[in-house]
C-alpha cells in the first residue's frame, strides 16, 4: 500500500480492490475526523428505488453482525466522539469525530458499519416511522419543495433530478431484502475512500482500513450520465406560507470540467452584502430579506442557483431584478466586483483549510469522480486568472440556455402565465416551459 504525497496535504493509498485511504495529517490539532465516502447516492436510484440510499444510511447505524444499535453508539460516545451520516445526490458518507488518539479505532467502528450493518427487521419498521416523520417535515418546507421542483425543472425525470429522500411510497414499501441489495451492488471497492484528517497516525489509520475493507469486492465504478438541461416553471401553492420563495438556475460544467469560472460568477452576482444581487434587491429596492446565489457541481452535473424569499406582492419585480441582472453581467462585468468575488473565494477557501472535515470530503470526492487529488494551488492560480471577457460568456451561455425557475409558498392565481412572459421577455425564457 505505497502512499504518495500531493501538494494538497493529503496521501493516497490504494488497497487491491480498489478502496483509496486518504490520510491528511494536521498534528497542530489534537482531534482527528474519520469518514467513509461511497460514491452512491439518489442520482444511482431506480426511480422504484428512490430514497433507497437515504434509508440505508439511517439503519447501517442500526446493528451490525456483532453489535446492536446501543452498542454503536456507546462505543463512540464513550471516546467522545460524535457520529453522523449524510447521503447526497453522488454520495453517501458516514463520519466519526474524536481525538486524533481514536482515530484507528474509529475507523474500525465504520468500518463495522459500512461492510456489517444487518438491516434488522424491526428496526427498520421503527426507523420507518422516523423517516416518514423526516419526509412530512421536509415536505411542509417552502424552500425545500422549491428545491425539488427545481431539480425537476433543470433535468426532467434524469435521476439527478430524483429528491434524496425519495417519495413516501417508497419508504414506506422498502424492505431488509432491498436494503441488502443495494448495498452489495454499489458498496463495492472503486466506489469506497476511506478518510482521516487530524493528529492522526498514518500508518495506524491505512493498517485498520485495510483490515476493514480489503475483503470488499472490487466492483465497478458507479457513474452517472450526464443529464440534459430543460429549464422550465414549476409552481406549487403551500398552505399557510406568507412568503413566496423561488429558486433560479442556470446548467453550468460538472466536477468533472474542474473548471472554476461558475464559482466566479456566483461570487461576482451573489456573495456578500455589496454583491449585486444584495444590493440592487435588498439594500436598494427592499424586495428580499434573503437572497443567495451558488455554483453547485456534482458528479456529472452543474447548477447556478440563485434563491430568494419575498412577498407575493413583489414576485414579479424580484424576479424582473434578477433576470436584469444576469443579463447585465453578460454585457458588462465591474472590476471591483470581479476584484471582490476572486479575494472572497480565496478567503473561503483558505478557511475550509481549517476545517478538517471539509477538506476530507473534497478529496473525497476528488478521488472518486476525478481520479486524483486536485491541487489547491493550481485551482486558485486558475481562478485568479478567470477573465472578465470568460464571466461575460459564462453568463450569455446561461441565459441563453434558458432558466430553471421553481416557486412555492404563497402563490397567487396566474402566477404563472405572468412568470413565462417576464421571462420570455428579458430572454430567459424556454421552450421546456410547462
Amino acid at each position: 500500500m505505497p502512499a504518495r504525497p500531493t501538494d494538497t496535504d493529503a496521501l493516497m493509498a490504494t488497497l487491491a480492490n480498489g478502496v483509496r485511504v486518504l490520510t491528511l495529517p494536521l498534528p497542530h490539532l489534537q482531534t482527528a475526523s474519520v469518514s467513509v465516502f461511497v460514491r452512491c447516492g439518489s442520482g444511482h436510484e431506480k426511480r422504484t428505488f428512490n430514497g433507497i440510499g437515504h434509508v440505508i444510511e439511517h439503519m447501517a447505524f442500526k446493528g451490525t453482525a456483532t453489535r446492536d444499535a446501543r452498542r454503536i453508539n456507546l462505543d463512540a460516545e464513550r471516546l467522545g466522539a460524535e457520529v453522523n451520516a449524510h447521503t447526497d445526490k453522488d454520495h453517501t458518507a458516514f463520519h466519526m469525530r474524536g481525538l486524533g488518539e481514536h482515530a484507528p479505532q474509529l475507523v474500525r467502528m465504520l468500518g463495522d458499519l459500512v461492510r456489517h450493518a444487518t438491516y434488522p427487521e424491526a428496526e427498520l419498521a421503527r426507523e420507518r416511522e422516523v423517516l416518514l416523520h423526516e419526509f412530512t417535515e421536509d415536505e411542509d418546507d417552502p424552500m425545500s419543495t422549491a428545491f425539488k421542483l427545481f431539480d425537476r425543472a433543470c433535468w426532467g425525470l434524469h435521476p439527478l433530478a430524483q429528491p434524496v429522500i425519495g417519495t413516501r411510497a417508497n419508504i414506506q414499501r422498502f424492505t431488509r431484502d432491498d436494503l441488502v441489495a443495494q448495498v452489495q451492488r454499489h458498496y463495492t471497492g472503486a466506489n469506497v475512500v476511506v478518510a482521516a484528517a487530524g493528529a492522526i497516525d498514518v500508518a495506524a489509520v491505512q493498517r485498520e482500513a485495510e483490515a476493514a475493507f480489503a475483503s470488499m469486492a472490487p466492483g465497478t465504478p458507479n457513474t452517472l450520465d450526464a443529464p440534459p438541461w430543460r429549464g422550465g416553471l414549476r409552481t406549487r401553492a403551500m398552505a399557510g406560507s406568507s412568503q413566496t420563495h423561488l429558486v433560479m438556475g442556470f446548467p453550468i460544467p460538472p466536477l468533472q470540467a474542474d473548471d472554476p469560472t461558475a464559482a466566479v460568477a456566483a461570487a461576482l452576482l451573489g456573495e456578500g452584502m455589496s454583491s449585486p444581487l444584495m444590493d440592487q434587491l435588498r439594500e436598494q429596492r427592499g424586495l428580499v430579506y434573503y437572497a443567495a446565489c451558488s455554483a453547485d457541481v456534482i458528479d456529472s452535473g452543474g447548477q447556478f442557483v440563485i434563491e430568494a424569499s419575498t412577498s407575493p406582492q413583489q414576485l414579479a419585480d424580484c424576479l424582473a431584478a434578477l433576470a436584469q441582472l444576469v443579463v447585465a453581467q453578460a454585457e458588462t462585468i465591474a472590476p471591483v466586483d470581479l476584484e471582490r468575488a476572486k479575494n472572497q473565494i480565496r478567503v473561503r477557501r483558505l478557511r475550509g483549510l481549517e476545517k478538517p472535515g471539509r477538506r476530507l470530503e473534497e478529496a473525497a470526492l476528488d478521488t472518486l469522480v476525478l481520479g486524483r487529488l486536485r491541487s489547491r494551488a493550481d485551482w486558485l492560480a486558475r481562478m485568479d486568472a478567470v477573465s472578465a471577457d470568460q464571466l461575460r460568456s459564462a453568463f450569455a451561455r446561461m441565459a441563453a440556455a434558458g432558466a430553471a425557475l421553481a416557486i412555492t409558498g404563497r402563490v397567487a392565481r396566474g402566477t404563472r402565465d405572468r412568470v413565462q412572459q417576464l421571462l420570455a421577455a428579458h430572454g430567459l425564457g424556454s421552450g421546456a416551459i410547462r
